[in-house]
């Protein structure tokens, strides 16, 4: 909102009811006014207001509710708009309808002229404070992305550090870490840094292709080299000459074609399915995997070369659960972009949401937080995102425990910790604890602690 006088825009098809509102607003507010449907759209769509006085009925027909559709419209213009429902007595419950559509609140004819008064300044002075907040919230994004990835925590700070250290050369890069922590994202953030931004950025999932297709997929095929090879076809190590190549789910690859992946990065030429011929390309190749590639080479289910050849600069990708405040730094953002894709301003979490949100584990990382949060978006009834929108079967209300009681619950968790990591030897439990054995035994009567 602007340093000028905040705008209003009087919707009305009574030029008396228009005039007596004017007068009672125009002292501290620039006022516009509109009779009918299409000039208050226009108004809307030119002036830009900050809050509309709106009727519900805007002609003499009996169901009227061109009100609520100009309503819907004007949020479309601006979600932040505060919309103040004007109505009858007998349309009192349209009036609460409005309000779950997005009006900022609804006051009933005749019109008390203090009472508006009051409910004007109240929402302009909150259109005031979201618009700021929004800018504000705006900026401290920006100071919390890179790239496309979001994050504030020390271990995503130290994962940006390695993207940008990384993408400065052309050394292969294994990313590591759990499904949905956004391996991806910071591929395609080493790409868009390094100097093949503007090339080809080529992603392919090696373990959601038949081993059979696979080859083919990778390294392209010469006409007649099986059944279907009815032409020559290209892989996508040619379509990403001079870009970079992401290879998902490493791990998956089968033995001959880690053969084959081994050979290119030694010498940078690959050979189709059937041909003959080498063919040097210059691709900088970025892998990932969520499995232990290490524990898959003392297996002997990955060649030791190869992950040698890939893992120059490994970059691990936290889990969500280990990323602090981040989590709800993430679900508000995706909350404000599936917001807006789907038309519903002005969600927000309620308390007990975030309350979940953060202490949920996400097993399934940053993408089940986006597709829990964009679940919620379509499924919500109202402007406030409940536990049971996200999917969680919590409560909204929380039991509160004792203070007492937590510490307890901590001290017998952390005594038993202690008896497990020392085989249930008590002096040296009692010698790690800080504690004397007496003492230790006491606790361990306290909290019935027994070996099992």
């Amino acid at each position: 909102m602007s340093e000028e006088r905040p705008k209003i825009l009087v919707v009305d098809d009574e030029e008396g009811i228009r005039t007596q509102i004017y007068w009672a607003l125009a002292n501290d507010y620039d006022v516009s006014q509109a009779a009918d449907y299409d000039s208050a759209l226009h108004l809307a769509k030119e002036k830009k207001p900050d809050l509309v006085s709106l009727d519900i009925a805007l002609t003499s027909l009996a169901d009227d509710l061109s009100g609520l559709k100009l309503l819907q419209e004007m949020l479309l213009i601006d979600p932040y708009l505060k919309v103040i429902m004007v109505t009858g007595n007998e349309e009192k419950e349209t009036a609460l309808k409005s309000v779950n559509e997005g009006a900022y609140d609804y006051y009933q004819k005749p019109i008390d002229l203090e009472e508006l008064k009051l409910i004007v300044k109240r929402a302009i002075n909150l259109r005031r404070l979201e618009l700021e907040n929004l800018k504000l919230s705006k900026k401290l994004e920006k100071r919390q992305k890179f790239n496309d990835i979001i994050g504030s925590s020390k271990k995503m700070l130290e994962v940006f550090k390695l993207i940008e250290a990384v993408s400065k050369s052309d050394y292969s890069v294994l990313l590591t870490g759990e499904s949905g922590t956004g391996k991806e994202l910071a591929a395609r953030a080493i790409h868009d840094l390094s100097n093949r931004k503007g090339k080809q950025f080529i992603a392919i999932n090696c373990g959601a292709i038949p081993e059979n297709l696979l080859e083919s997929e990778l390294f392209g095929h010469e006409k007649g080299a099986f059944t279907d090879a009815v032409s020559q076809k290209k892989g996508k190590f040619e379509y990403a000459h001079k870009g970079t190549l992401f290879l998902d789910e490493i791990g998956d690859l089968s033995f001959p074609l880690q053969v084959k992946l081994l050979r290119f990065l030694q010498d940078q030429k690959i050979e189709r399915v059937g041909g003959k011929d080498l063919i040097d390309l210059d691709v900088r190749v970025i892998a990932a995997t969520n499995a232990d590639l290490a524990r898959k080479v003392q297996e002997k289910a990955f060649r030791e070369d190869l992950f040698y050849r890939l893992s120059v600069i490994t970059i691990d990708m936290p889990p969500l659960r280990e990323r602090g405040d981040d989590v709800v730094l993430l679900a508000k953002v995706f909350l404000e972009r599936f917001a807006e894709e789907n038309k519903k301003s002005g969600l927000t979490f309620t308390p007990g949401a975030i309350a979940q949100i953060s202490e949920y584990k996400w097993p399934g990382n940053v993408r089940e937080l986006e597709n829990k949060i964009k679940r919620a978006v379509i499924l919500a009834v109202d402007k406030k995102i409940k536990p049971s929108d996200l999917g969680f079967e919590a409560s909204e209300k929380q039991e509160i425990q004792p203070l007492q009681k937590i510490r307890e619950e901590t001290e017998s968790r952390h005594i038993l910790n202690a008896l497990h990591k020392n085989n249930w030897n008590i002096s040296k439990t009692a010698s790690a604890l800080g504690t004397s054995r007496t003492t230790l035994y006491d606790l361990m009567e306290k909290y019935n602690i027994k070996k099992r």
